[in-house]
């Protein structure tokens, strides 16, 4: 009984606790790492996870095939990335956007 109070309690406590989006920085960098550049898909071990949504993101990405130098635009590759991500449906560290125009914050 005890433990069912408790449990109740700590998901009464969760329910209003606030959900604060990612803080992406002025400079278009998210814990150090900068959110344009090659890119590396990648299963384990990546530098950011990922979820893609269709409204309120926290970028919104263009992907390109050359001079991914600003802030959204990034090249896909299989080697040498600047960044390495992973994909993922729950708990992402920066949620994204695929746009064809305006890419950014």
């Amino acid at each position: 009984m005890k433990k069912l109070i408790l449990l109740t309690v700590a998901l009464a406590f969760m329910s209003v606790l606030p959900v604060t989006p990612a803080s992406i920085g002025s400079d278009c960098t998210f814990k150090g790492k900068k959110l344009y550049g090659k890119v590396q898909v990648v299963t384990s071990f990546p530098d950011l996870k990922v979820q893609i949504v269709d409204s309120f993101p926290d970028l919104k990405v263009k992907k390109v095939t050359s001079f991914p130098d600003s802030c959204g635009l990034w090249q896909e590759v299989t080697s040498f990335p600047d960044l390495k991500i992973q994909f993922v449906t729950s708990f992402p560290d920066i949620k994204i956007k695929y746009v064809d125009s305006f890419p950014g914050r």
